[in-house]
């Protein structure tokens, strides 16, 4: 990193730490002391994690729902979070996984005819701690050139902070690597899908005549990655991450589908993936996504590597290399395959405009690839809908 960027990112930090302004009974302190001053929302209490940012510009209710989230503090750098409300449709999973989120600005009351529920009581309901009144920018531009931080939100309602205590719980906190997260988002059991994607005239629709059945791993699904397997004519049935191989294969599958999640893919990939290993032998169609494309990875012979500040927004430029074609992608990922380490026979299939980064692949001779970003959009554009298509079409064909 250039030095003057690195001495601006600590000036920029320094700012941040200088006495309580009145009124501030929230602060977000970071492991290297730095502390981010601001009035709190949501659920009070005091939380630890990665904090990271998003610069999508709408879709806040199914970002702070994406079970890929655990173990992060969600910073949007869009200021205006929570003008549309919240409501019941517009959820990733039932219990969200993320512990807060930093904003610019207050709360405001929602101006939505969807609006169902204040952005800030969904919060409390699911005791989301939050602090407004941040200088987004700032911590943002922290993250972006000095990396990922660990971080305590503290949210004392008409007190103090204590930021000590905040500070020492950050640098005491180990961070993701060697995480395994995905044990506390996926399903208890197995259970079916149908439902598939909205429509403004009749909101969810439902599977009537599946013509595939696909067995997706739920490592921390989103819902809507399962309801775009519905709209493709799949008849879903989702288990749980520790499934075995063989109880996979019993469910008579046409393919299997590898979820999103959060947290470090080598560790989760510790019983992930020999089952993924064994699912590659058995000839069946593979469809990996996110944290499913980086256990895919593993599996077929790839590392993985912690990135600096890693990649959350809906505006991420993803080139496919075999036909030049750039889509605008969506995208919450901290971890990246190294392609330096892809084996042979495993070919690279998209990449990264915005730095570099492997995006894609794809195994030589058989029917079964992965990519980094979420091709089902929720948040986000919808130019990556066609790979749920690759991949019936994969399982037609064979």
């Amino acid at each position: 990193m250039p030095e003057a960027a690195t001495e601006t990112a600590r000036a920029d930090s320094a700012q941040t730490a200088s006495q309580r302004p009145p009124g501030a009974d929230a602060a977000l302190v970071l492991a290297d002391g730095s502390i981010y001053w601001g009035r709190g929302a949501g659920a009070p209490g005091m939380v630890t994690g990665e904090v990271c940012f998003n610069t999508s510009i709408t879709g806040y209710q199914e970002i702070l729902s994406d079970p890929s989230y655990a173990g992060q503090i969600i910073t949007f750098t869009f200021p205006h979070v929570g003008n549309v409300g919240t409501n019941l449709e517009d959820i990733e999973t039932l219990t969200p996984a993320a512990l807060g989120c930093v904003l610019r600005a207050d709360i405001t009351e929602p101006a939505n005819w969807r609006a169902q529920k204040h952005l800030d009581a969904w919060l409390k309901s699911f005791g989301l701690a939050a602090v407004t009144g941040v200088d987004t920018r700032a911590l943002t531009h922290r993250i972006r050139e000095l990396g990922f931080a660990n971080a305590t939100l503290i949210h004392t309602p008409g007190t103090a902070p204590d930021v000590a205590r905040a500070h020492a719980a950050a640098r005491e906190w180990p961070g993701l690597e060697g995480m395994d997260l995905a044990k506390g988002v996926t399903c208890g059991q197995t259970y079916k899908w149908d439902e598939t994607v909205w429509s403004l005239a009749d909101g969810y629709g439902k599977l009537t005549k599946p013509k595939r059945h696909v067995v997706a791993i739920d490592y921390g699904a989103k819902r809507n990655i399962l309801r775009c397997l519905a709209a493709a004519g799949c008849s879903v049935t989702v288990v749980p991450a520790e499934t075995d191989a063989a109880s996979i294969l019993a469910l008579k599958p046409d393919g299997i589908f590898l979820s999103n999640g959060p947290g470090d893919p080598a560790a989760t990939g510790t019983y992930a993936v020999p089952v993924i290993k064994k699912l590659i032998d058995a000839q069946i169609p593979i469809f990996g996504i996110c944290l499913g494309h980086q256990m895919l990875a593993l599996a077929l012979g790839a590392r993985t590597l912690k990135m600096h500040h890693g990649h959350r927004g809906a505006n991420h430029p993803v080139k496919e290399l075999a036909t030049g074609k750039v889509e605008i992608t969506s995208q919450n990922h901290g971890f990246e395959v190294d392609r330096a380490t892809l084996p042979k026979g495993v070919v690279e299939t998209h990449t990264s405009l915005f730095d570099g980064c492997l995006e894609g692949l794809r195994v030589e001779g058989k029917p079964i690839f992965s990519v980094q970003h979420h091709p089902e959009a929720s948040p986000g554009p919808q130019d990556s809908h066609h790979l749920f298509t690759r991949f019936v079409e994969m399982i037609d064909k064979k």
